[in-house]
């Protein structure tokens, strides 16, 4: 089975699909609330400049995703694959949710799709975190993911950057399915 990096991704409260150019203005409805940013390694992300390199990777990235709220069809925020090692890991990130659904459950949804998708043909997700990301550090490790190491990223087009490496293995994903 091949790794589609961009699949189509539905449950009861969201809707996964494909990002394209013409959901910028969309997106970035949702993206330019400079609260959302302001744990982020990239404060400035709120502007539209800023956004404007950041989308430019996301579509370029084949990868990313638009997500939509399935009662209200209202845009809920963006995620991607990246960095994707055949049978064995892939990279979810670049995640940011708008304000209005913090602490509904839609990144918890939103990553559990994902997740349960990649964990068909990976062995390990892996999720790189801003270092004073802490509403992601925590959100993370909800779902299990545990802190592994520290590196330096440079996203697309942006400076270099401190973040914490976190991951979530196959079998421990499964035990926390389980559980609930």
């Amino acid at each position: 089975m091949d790794f589609d990096l961009q699949p189509s991704l539905k449950n009861d409260l969201i809707t996964v699909i494909p990002l394209k150019d013409e959901d910028f203005d969309s997106l970035y409805a949702v993206a330019s609330d400079p609260l959302i940013w302001e744990q982020h390694p990239n404060k400035d992300r709120y502007k539209k400049s800023v956004f404007e390199t950041f989308f430019k990777g996301a579509i370029e990235s084949r990868s990313a995703f638009i997500v939509y709220d399935n009662i209200t069809g209202e845009v809920v925020g963006s995620s991607r694959f990246y960095d994707f090692e055949e049978n064995n890991s892939i990279v979810v990130g670049y995640t940011f949710i708008g304000r209005k659904f913090w602490g509904k459950g839609y990144n918890a949804s939103l990553k559990k799709l994902m997740l349960d998708y990649a964990f068909q043909l990976v062995d390990k997700v892996i999720l790189h975190i801003g270092a004073t990301n802490f509403r992601s550090q925590k959100a993370a490790e909800k779902l299990g993911a545990v802190k592994i190491s520290e590196i330096e990223i440079a996203y697309y087009g942006e400076a270099i950057k401190w973040n914490f490496v976190y991951q979530i293995e196959k079998d421990k994903w499964q035990s926390k399915l389980d559980a609930i």
